[in-house]
This record gives C-alpha cells, sequence and structure tokens, in this order.
C-alpha cells in the first residue's frame, strides 16, 4: 500500500528487495491515463510525494535502513538513518553505531544504579542517625545527673584505659556473653574487675544501662559491688566492679582450678546457701536475675559467694504472676517452661539454681557433648539418675568416698531439694525463702548428735531411713518439706 501525489496506490506485485528496484506503481484515479509502465520519474522530481509501506523488505529493514527514493539516482533505495547508502548500513558503521548505542544504555543503567545505591545509603544514614537520636533520647543522663540518680561514681575512658594497660591481654580474667573482663589498677590503688561490652549499639547500652540501674540500688553481702562506670556516650561502655580474686565457681568445679583444691562438702554447702540467699534478696525486690549459673558465681578468697552478671536482670512486677518475653540465659540452665512459652516466672531462677545445685554436688558441667546423649543435659542426667536410686552414679566420687554416713545423706537431701528445683512445672518448684530455708536446716544437722533434726527436715518413708542411698526414693522430693 502506498501514497502518490495525494492517492493511495496499491502495489499488486512483489514488495521491493534489498535495493527497492523491484516496484510496480499503479495509476491513481486522477492519473488513470497513465498505465503501469509509465515513467512516474518526472513527478516524483516536481515534488509529487511517494509513501508506502514494505514490511516484506526484511534486508533493509533488519540493516537498519529504510526505502526511499533518490532524486539523483531516479531510483527507490535502501537508505540508512542518516542518509547513506545501504550498502554502508549493517555494516561496520552500523554495529559500531549499535555497539555505541548498547554502551550508552549500559552506561545510563550504571548511572541509574548508582544514584539508587547513593540514595540508599543517605536512607540508611538517616535511620541510623534516628536510631542514635532515639537511643541518645532514651538514655540521655548526663555523667552528672547519672552520678546522682544512680549514686555511682562515672570514670573517664582514659583512666580505664590506663587502669588495664590499654586492655592489654595479660589483663583478661575471661569472656562473657557481652563483654570482657579485666583486672585494672585504679590511680587511687584500689584493684578493679573492669567490664568491656563488646561493640556500642541499642543493645548494648540497655545492658549496661541496667546493670548499672539495679546494682547501684542493692546492697547484699553476696551481690558483687559495682564501683562505678563510664558515660554512656562515652568512647565505649565499660563497668567497673570490685575485683574477687579467686575465680568462679565454675572454675573449682570443672575448670582451671579443679586440680587445685577439692572443695569440702561443708564449703560446697555454704556455697549453695549463699546463693540462696543472695538470691532470694533479689527476688523479694522482686528482681530475676535470669543468668544464674555457675561461672556468673565469684568466690573470694574465703570461698564466699558474689553473685555476679546482672546485664539479663530485670524488676518484676509485684502484681504479675508471670511477664511474657522471650527466653534469654543459657543452654542447661534455662527454665523449660520459659523456653517453651516464653512466660517468665519467679521459679525460672529456681530451675536454674536446681543446675547450680546438682553441679556442687557432681562437680560436673551442666552441658558436655562428651558425656553420653541422654546425659548431655546435667538437670537430665541428674532426674534419671535420682530417679533411678543411682546417686553414687551423680555424686563427684571424691566427695562421696571421703564422706561419712551423716554427710552422704546431707548430700542426698540437697540432691532430692535440686530435684524438686528441677520439676518442669514451675509450680511445683519451691520459692527461693522456701529453699534458703530447707538448705540451712540440712546444715543444721552437723553432727551425729543432731541426727533427729535432721530427719525432721523432710518427710521420709521407713526405705529412707536406711542408711544405704542407694534405696533413698525420689518420692521424698515430692514429699512436703517441713518450716520453721
Amino acid at each position: 500500500m502506498g501514497f502518490y501525489g495525494g492517492e493511495f496506490i496499491q502495489d499488486h506485485t512483489n514488495l521491493p528487495d534489498r535495493n527497492c528496484n523491484n516496484y510496480t506503481i499503479m495509476p491513481v484515479m486522477s492519473y488513470s491515463n497513465l498505465s503501469a509502465s509509465s515513467d512516474y520519474h518526472p513527478l516524483l522530481r516536481t515534488g509529487w510525494l511517494s509513501n508506502w509501506i514494505a514490511p516484506a523488505c526484511a534486508a533493509c529493514n533488519n540493516s537498519g535502513g529504510r526505502c526511499g527514493y533518490d532524486s539523483s539516482m531516479a531510483k527507490f533505495i535502501c537508505i540508512c538513518h542518516d542518509g547513506i547508502d545501504t550498502s554502508r548500513c549493517g555494516g561496520k558503521n552500523s554495529r559500531w553505531k549499535l555497539a555505541a548505542g548498547l554502551a550508552g544504555s549500559a552506561g545510563f543503567i550504571a548511572l541509574a544504579c548508582a544514584i539508587i545505591f547513593l540514595l540508599c545509603k543517605l536512607r540508611k544514614s538517616q535511620n541510623k542517625s534516628a536510631s542514635s537520636k532515639s537511643l541518645s533520647r532514651n538514655y540521655s543522663l548526663k555523667d552528672t545527673s547519672m552520678s546522682d540518680h544512680f549514686q555511682i561514681h562515672v570514670f573517664s575512658f582514659e583512666e580505664l584505659l590506663e587502669a588495664t594497660d590499654c586492655f592489654h591481654p595479660s589483663r583478661e580474667l575471661g569472656d562473657g556473653g557481652f563483654g570482657t573482663v579485666y583486672k585494672g589498677e585504679l590511680r587511687d590503688g584500689r584493684t578493679v574487675a573492669i567490664k568491656r561490652l563488646y561493640g556500642k549499639n541499642y543493645k548494648r547500652v540497655e545492658v549496661f544501662m541496667n546493670e548499672v540501674k539495679i546494682l547501684s540500688h542493692l546492697r547484699h553481702q553476696n551481690l558483687v559491688s559495682l564501683y562505678g562506670c563510664t558515660s554512656q556516650h562515652s568512647h565505649e561502655l565499660l563497668l567497673v566492679y570490685e575485683f574477687i580474686p579467686n575465680g568462679t565457681l565454675a572454675d573449682h568445679l570443672h575448670g582451671s582450678r579443679a586440680t587445685e583444691r577439692i572443695l569440702t562438702w561443708s564449703m560446697r554447702l555454704n556455697i549453695a546457701i549463699e546463693i540462696a540467699d543472695a538470691l532470694a534478696y533479689l527476688h523479694a525486690v522482686p528482681i530475676m536475675h535470669r543468668d544464674v549459673k555457675t561461672t556468673n558465681i565469684l568466690l573470694d578468697c574465703s570461698f564466699h559467694v558474689k553473685v555476679a552478671d546482672f546485664g539479663l536482670s530485670r524488676l518484676f512486677p509485684t502484681d504479675a504472676t508471670h511477664v511474657s518475653t522471650a527466653p534469654q540465659g543459657t543452654p542447661g540452665y534455662v527454665d523449660p517452661e520459659y523456653h517453651r512459652c516464653f512466660q517468665l516466672t519467679d521459679k525460672s531462677d529456681v530451675y536454674s539454681f536446681g543446675v547450680v545445685l546438682v553441679e556442687l554436688i557432681s562437680s560436673k558441667p551442666a552441658i558436655d557433648i562428651e558425656r553420653e546423649r541422654s546425659e548431655i543435659n546435667l538437670a537430665n542426667m541428674a532426674i534419671t539418675k535420682i530417679q533411678n536410686h543411682e546417686m553414687v552414679k551423680l555424686v563427684d566420687p571424691e566427695l562421696w568416698y571421703q564422706s561419712d554416713e551423716l554427710t552422704r545423706r546431707m548430700i542426698t537431701m540437697v540432691a532430692e531439694l535440686a530435684f524438686k528445683c528441677l520439676q518442669p512445672a514451675g509450680d511445683m518448684r519451691p520459692t527461693f525463702k522456701e529453699v534458703l530455708q530447707v538448705l540451712k536446716a540440712i546444715k543444721s544437722a552437723t553432727s551425729k548428735s543432731e541426727k533427729k533434726d535432721m530427719d525432721a527436715v523432710v518427710t521420709q518413708d521407713d526405705a529412707c531411713l536406711v542408711p544405704n542411698i542407694e534405696v533413698c526414693s525420689p518420692d521424698t522430693v515430692a514429699g512436703k518439706w517441713l518450716m520453721d
């Protein structure tokens, strides 16, 4: 189909080839006297226009050209878009232009990607700035108000850097879930333990402020003392505690100091009582520790307890039965009910303390992948051994075989208390007040002359009165503890 001299014309023959030389023009109505073979060149030279559609001119189209009329040559040819003859269409020049076009498109895409990347970076920076401002609003206490509000000393970062010899590796005392602890010497001569929190983000500041808030308001002989801290605006977040020189309870039970000196039963029982005393004090506030474990129980040179690490602790509403929160703590110590139901209760710490009691009598860690599969978890192992009357397989052999009959019975009663603390349902566990009372009652039976008093501590059937430890039934644990 074409348009010629203002009229439509129809091509009934083959469409133009690559050089557009094979064409036939049908006469328009106003020039019907012209035959198909007439010479139309003079008409075209005088300015008549001719337009047509040549969809079958594939070679011309594919070369990047178009069919057109060249008046100087007086013929139809395949013309490039820039007016050059078709002999150069699709050649190097065309390919170069195609490559240039592709390169230009790629450059445009790259530029667009760069702009998008910069916009994303800008937005991220703005969000980070907003988070910092939000964090600053949440913990916007100045050094002076921090000191006044929490009644705690604020150290400069430079002073604590000096105290630890720039956090020299030789000063490291241990690593925790939130930071590394270093031994330090203050300018006033005091030896301290300095916790250096990992990084500085919202979570770290939250842990930092939580521990400052709790320890600055608590006073108990078995809780570690907080001497001070850096400002939350400091280069790094640092907490300064009293230095406890004798390591952790874990060190002495199954760690680096376990071979130095075996803890006697009397020492272990005193340690259990002091831990329970500190936790009973916390629960009376009420504060849930949420990370009770042997590595968070420090011992001084006289083997007195200092409970530490309150980064996960939280105030518990006095009128609430539980607090819904994501479980936090250390594997092997976390209350299974808390882990399953996401409900923190006042019995969650009791479960963790039950694991500590088992560690005290067994000298085994809470988790040990080298034990048999069913005994990897110490709590599960203890429950099974007690239920199967296999206490002798649970208790530390050195402790067991060096003890007299009375001591063995006391160990058994502590194991039964641990069994009750490890009950899967929280409402079946005792409170810390009850735990403390039972432990003190067990300690009071320190001689055979007080045997009758010890027998009154817990309801037992006749079988359990037999000195042989193997016949004692765990049913005594389910019985009612008699309190004063």
